[in-house]
């Protein structure tokens, strides 16, 4: 057909290479698993468990957030900082909850539990 096929050879150099190759990949896979271990402890250590809510429960909203018609900033000083208690309509995830709220307050109902206090 005007071309041939060519040969199957086995050059020990490749092979070699190859190897080596395969030997420092499982090295550096053994040195990466040692430091991930070593990070995940100086991370974890200061780590609390999670608290896990209920629907039901009742929870004190943050209102840092939220804006107020007031001008006066004498006056914004003496509001308080969380508003409640409301009660966990349902549990989206884990850290995400919806909270039985008025309607007059015009607030999204699901919120962050970084928003929350008991």
């Amino acid at each position: 057909m005007g071309f041939e096929i060519r040969k199957e050879r086995k050059h020990a150099k490749i092979e070699e290479f190859v190897k080596k190759i395969k030997e420092v990949y499982e090295e550096a896979k053994v040195i990466l698993k040692k430091s991930w271990e070593k990070m995940k402890k100086y991370v974890n250590r200061n780590r609390k468990e999670a608290v896990e809510y209920k629907v039901g429960d009742r929870m004190l909203l943050s209102i840092n957030d939220l804006t107020w018609q007031i001008r006066n900033s004498k006056i914004k000083k003496l509001i308080e900082k969380f508003m409640g208690p409301y009660k966990i309509k349902k549990i989206i995830l884990e850290n995400t909850v919806k909270l039985e709220l008025l309607a007059l307050m015009k607030i999204h109902l699901v919120a962050n539990m970084s928003r929350m206090a008991l």
